[in-house]
């Protein structure tokens, strides 16, 4: 059954890759065209066909986007130099609301464009577009390649039409992964290659650094702190196991953080504020609680206990706000659920074994303070028998 199960998964991804490649080649466009090559492309149920002219070369090109409704704007574009949206050199379809469609050119040259009609820095002959029944809109046009090139990145969008313009569109995982690569000869096409490759990684490697850090490694070294020390043979290691957990969380949490700040100054105009906002207040608090151990009063202190109480608030407010932020950071990227799962699912475990520790924690501290009474009376008892024979 164990190997079963991967090779059941392993037909049913085969399965989709094979229907997809037939929808993209078996295509009949309106006019009869032929194209030499077409990639699906893997996100907003887009598809690219084209046929390349080696001798002066120029690329005729489909950009095909299916189940487009009315008031709805397309487009597909090349990154000369770059990855991204800034910089894409688009051809753009704007459908209005009697289902025309209008096809123009458009460079982006930020990321609060309108998406303005504008020269790109190639020539497109022959651009056209128009939507078909059932909802696919194509666009039409003859690209001079620059610069000799054949190798491209390559972003698609679509968004909302609102009084006659382009209005911006949505921020949803495939909004945001709509970025790759595409070859005009060998054919080869990747997602999120590129610039906007490179960007995806790093927003996936900031999400996992926090949820490590802030998510786990935090509320871990939380429960060595409250349940260790109660056995008595941890003394004084759960301490130091506790520094070490809790200062790795800190480290893995600097590192996600300025992997956080990196995206932010990468994506401009792309705001998420309350999770900006709660991780620049939970670097702060780490590293006040960093700082902290070094003006850690000695046990027997008399402001030891002022210590001790700011120490657990601070602490508890960080494991409160991490584990928010972490499903703030899972809403904004937008994975496949069971990520969310799989988080939902440790912290369950983590609150599980706390709820076992705290039960366990106070028998044993109450078992200790029953004996400790029993063990004062008996003196008390022995010392006052003795006491009073002796008087006798």
């Amino acid at each position: 059954m164990g190997k079963l199960l991967p090779l059941l998964f392993t037909i049913l991804i085969s399965n989709i890759i094979i229907s997809s490649a037939q929808d993209c080649n078996s295509y009949s466009f309106t006019n009869n065209a032929i194209f030499a090559s077409c990639v699906s492309l893997p996100v907003q149920n887009s598809h690219l066909h084209w046929t390349y002219h080696a001798n002066n070369g120029t690329a005729d090109i489909a950009y095909r986007h299916t189940g487009v409704s009315t008031s709805t704007w397309v487009a597909w574009g090349l990154n000369v130099n770059g990855g991204g949206m800034v910089g894409t050199q688009a051809l753009v379809g704007l459908v209005g609301s009697n289902g025309s469609v209008q096809a123009y050119t458009s460079a982006v040259a930020g990321y609060n464009t309108g998406l303005q009609q504008s020269a790109l820095s190639f020539d497109v002959s022959g651009l056209r577009a128009e939507r078909v029944s059932g909802g696919d809109v194509v666009i039409y046009g003859t690209l001079v390649l620059p610069s000799g090139r054949t190798s491209f990145s390559q972003v698609w969008q679509m968004g909302p039409v609102t009084n006659g313009a382009p209005g911006q569109h949505a921020l949803g995982s495939e909004n945001r992964n709509s970025v790759g690569t595409v070859d005009f000869v060998t054919g080869q096409q990747g997602a999120g290659g590129g610039v906007g490759g490179n960007l995806l990684h790093r927003r996936n490697t900031h999400g996992v650094l926090n949820a490590v850090s802030w998510g786990v490694l935090m509320p871990m070294g939380a429960m060595i702190a409250r349940y260790l020390k109660v056995f008595k043979v941890a003394h004084p290691a759960w301490f130091y196991i506790h520094v070490a957990c809790q200062v790795t969380a800190y480290g893995v949490g600097v590192a996600g953080w300025g992997t956080g700040i990196k995206l932010g100054s990468d994506s401009e105009g792309i705001k998420y504020t309350t999770h900006r906002n709660i991780g620049i207040t939970l670097f702060a608090l780490g590293t006040l609680q960093v700082f902290a151990l070094l003006l850690r009063p000695k046990p027997d202190h008399k402001y030891r206990i002022y210590w001790n109480i700011y120490h657990a608030s601070v602490g508890y407010t960080i494991i409160a706000l991490g584990i928010t932020n972490v499903f703030k950071g899972l809403d904004i990227l937008d994975p496949e659920k069971k990520w969310k799962h799989a988080y939902i699912g440790v912290l369950i475990s983590l609150a599980a074994i706390a709820a076992l520790l705290e039960a366990f924690t106070w028998f044993i501290v109450l078992k200790r303070k029953g004996e400790d009474k029993q063990h004062g009376h008996a003196e008390n008892g022995n010392g006052y028998g003795h006491g009073h024979s002796q008087a006798a």
